[in-house]
């Protein structure tokens, strides 16, 4: 037995964790591990040829290549991977070293390893930056066709980590479990867990092939399915390795096994998956989307909190408005797409001198064309509803202001809908196989389109800002599917039209940097860090009024900044005091967004509310700089919630922590028992008094609390 004969090529340390390169002496395959530093002693030597029962010797370790690549123009994977998976490739494999130069910038560096192919005249940069102060790394790959004739690529990683799991010198039976976030309407950000047997990713006899989970989403709703987050953690060592993708279309991760060994790689979804190639012309490059890399020994929170403050790192810069994340108004729970301007005038009264700073017009403003049903469809030619809004906005987006509010609108721009004049404009608008892209009542605009760009740009941009609105909310309610025609086929069609949507995010915050963006897709369905970083909050979820809003919530603390995650509060007349605060206090998991009739609150309702926005308008701060964790039931029905979840958030200087709490269904009153740091904690703030606290032992603990309670704590040292 023979350990893996491997050429150290570089290694690197960044803030607790070693980056090592490293070159298999005979084939040329390069590679990199992740490992944290406080593990590094406990890295065993593994090895390459283990002899099996039958007397035969077999590879049992191998490198995983630093980049996942497939030509067309080279052959696939032996060993049943087709349609399984397009890693193993000859064409990653034939990626040799070249160089490695490091380019060091205020506060960040870049490593950039180029590679190239001992098969074809192409070269490839594996770009990573390390960036002060922040545990996660960004992760991108660029090739370059150097020769004379076309290339063709089908699959390339925007990361592709291996060595998994460096711990142990066998196949870690029992030790590997592989964490997911699932996601779908209304229920998103659901954490699953899977063993690697439970996968089925433990090596055969043989060890021969490769193995593959390949999970991700293909069309224009990159979190319907799964969010790309992707955690393995060895419970053996007590490390984590964690990975994320940043796009917003088709995408794939893939837990591999290779005898032995175990890797992590995704990007683009390729070929097989997702429909995806691009052919590069002599001299011509293609880059793929960033990824951010993390590893490190205490938990998936805690990993989950390094791959947020990347995404922060990567974030658009906000205006100067958000930056105490002021509370929103949306009046959609109200008037279920029927604004008027007496219902928005009314609203604003409500909340003339309260804390609230945003005050947003729904859907349903805009003039319908033909007597269609649905108030979703006829949009696109953006006009005003004459009945509802007859004096158009200007007025009263005035008299907004003069409240100390800021106006709102709600726009669904990238499609236009039956029964609108601009449906029929056939020319500008995605196709596939030559007819134009139809889902239920929406087609899709061509962001390729210049055309198209123009005419949004009246229709949105300057619309905005002769209307006088400071706040734009972006909805998106359906997915485009595997993509659109272009000269590469659907998959590259999808993607150019989906980085023409987002040049289109960027041109807004050029013309208006003061606009405040929100990011909608029907809730969820876009909470990926590269668009939560393109606007300056994004919706949380559809779930605008039922029990579950606390739980969702608490899902997406891991998965998208709490400080811009908005979450809905929706409060009626009818409501329980009970009800009342078990709304209001999920708010606090998030950016508070209060919906619903307040205009018709009687007096002790509202003063609960107020009540709830004072202690808002205080903690903020441990909101926006904080680390969670959750207590309590998680992995249960969302329909069907039953004993008791906390949110326990420490504040950045440690001094502070904000506990929210809900209990669920019971046939008993429940008690809440959340953990502390060691200090001499006190309560300077609460939301639902009605229920007696105690804090002993390092612990806060809250007893008899009845089925679907909540209430929200603030606690100093």
């Amino acid at each position: 037995m023979s350990t893996t004969p491997y050429q150290e090529k570089a290694s690197f340390t960044h803030e607790g964790i070693r980056f090592r390169y490293l070159q298999h002496e005979k084939s040329g395959v390069v590679g990199l591990d992740l490992v944290p530093i406080s593990k590094v002693s406990d890295v065993l030597p593994r090895p390459e040829k283990i002899t099996i029962s039958n007397g035969f010797e077999v590879t049992a370790w191998t490198l995983q290549p630093l980049v996942g690549l497939q030509l067309a123009e080279d052959p696939s994977s032996p060993f049943f991977s087709q349609g399984r998976t397009m890693q193993d490739s000859p064409s990653g494999q034939a990626l040799a070293w070249d160089s490695q130069v490091e380019k060091s910038d205020s506060g960040s560096r870049e490593i950039v390893t180029r590679l190239r192919s001992t098969a074809h005249a192409l070269e490839a940069e594996h770009i990573i930056r390390l960036i002060d102060g922040v545990s996660a790394v960004t992760c991108r790959t660029c090739v370059r066709n150097t020769g004379t004739t076309p290339l063709t690529l089908q699959m390339l990683t925007s990361f592709s980590l291996g060595g998994l799991t460096p711990f142990t010198v066998d196949d870690a039976p029992g030790r590997l479990a592989f964490h997911r976030f699932r996601s779908s309407w209304s229920q998103e950000g659901r954490h699953i867990t899977d063993t690697l047997e439970h996968l089925q990713l433990e090596p055969a006899w043989s060890r021969v092939g490769v193995l593959s989970e390949r999970f991700g989403q293909v069309g224009s709703m990159p979190v319907r399915g799964y969010f790309p987050t992707a955690i393995l953690e060895d419970k053996g060592a007590g490390v984590f390795w964690g990975a994320q993708l940043a796009w917003l279309g088709s995408w794939q991760i893939e837990l591999l096994r290779r005898g032995d060994s175990v890797a992590l790689a995704g990007g683009l979804a390729d070929f097989e998956f997702g429909h995806w190639q691009k052919t590069l012309a002599p001299g011509e490059e293609f880059e793929t989307p960033v990824a951010f890399l993390t590893c490190g020994t205490e938990s998936v929170d805690a990993v989950c909190e390094t791959l947020l403050d990347a995404q922060r790192s990567q974030a658009q810069p906000v205006p100067a408005c958000e930056n105490d994340l002021p509370i929103v108004f949306n009046e959609f729970c109200y008037t279920w797409g029927r604004p008027t301007e007496q219902k928005m005038l009314d609203i604003a009264a409500r909340l003339k001198d309260s804390p609230v700073k945003y005050l947003v017009i729904d859907a349903g403003w805009s003039k319908k064309y033909k007597n269609i049903e649905n108030d979703q469809a006829s949009n696109g030619d953006w006009n005003i509803h004459p009945e509802r809004f007859p004096r158009g906005f200007s007025e009263l987006n005035a008299t907004i202001r003069s409240h100390e509010q800021i106006p709102g609108i709600w726009f669904e721009f990238e499609v236009t809908t039956e029964g609108a004049i601009v449906f029929l404009k056939t020319d500008h608008l995605l196709k596939r196989n030559g007819r134009v892209i139809q889902v239920g009542f929406r087609r899709f605009w061509d962001f390729r389109d210049p055309w198209v760009i123009d005419f949004l740009s009246e229709k949105v941009i300057e619309f905005l800002r002769r209307e006088g609105f400071g706040y734009l909310k972006v909805d998106y309610n359906d997915t485009i599917g595997v993509g659109c025609d272009s000269p590469d086929g659907f998959g590259e069609g999808l993607r150019q039209h989906l980085t023409g949507v987002h040049r289109f995010f960027q041109k807004i915050r050029e013309e208006m940097p003061d606009l405040v963006l929100e990011n909608c897709a029907s809730g969820g369905h876009r909470l990926e860090p590269l668009m939560v970083g393109a606007t300056a909050m994004s919706s949380f979820s559809d779930a605008h009024e039922g029990p579950e809003i606390p739980w969702i919530g608490a899902n997406l603390q891991r998965l998208i900044p709490p400080e811009k995650s908005q979450i809905w509060a929706v409060v009626h007349a009818k409501d329980s005091r009970q009800r009342l605060y078990y709304t209001l206090s999920a708010g606090f998991l998030g950016r508070l967004c209060l919906s619903g009739n307040v205009a018709a609150l009687e007096p002790d309702h509202w003063a609960i509310v107020e009540e709830g926005m004072r202690l808002y308008r205080e903690i903020w701060p441990i909101i926006r700089n904080g680390s969670s964790r959750r207590f309590g039931q998680e992995k249960q029905h969302s329909q069907h919630l039953r004993g008791w979840q906390a949110v326990r958030r420490i504040s950045a200087d440690a001094r502070q922590a904000l506990i929210v709490w809900h209990t669920f269904e019971s046939s008993a009153n429940l008690t809440v028992d959340v953990p502390l740091p060691t200090g001499a904690w006190k309560i300077t703030g609460q939301l639902n008094p009605d229920h007696p606290v105690h804090i002993r032992d390092h612990s806060l603990r809250l007893e008899n609390t009845p089925p679907f309670s909540g209430g929200v704590l603030h606690l100093s040292l």
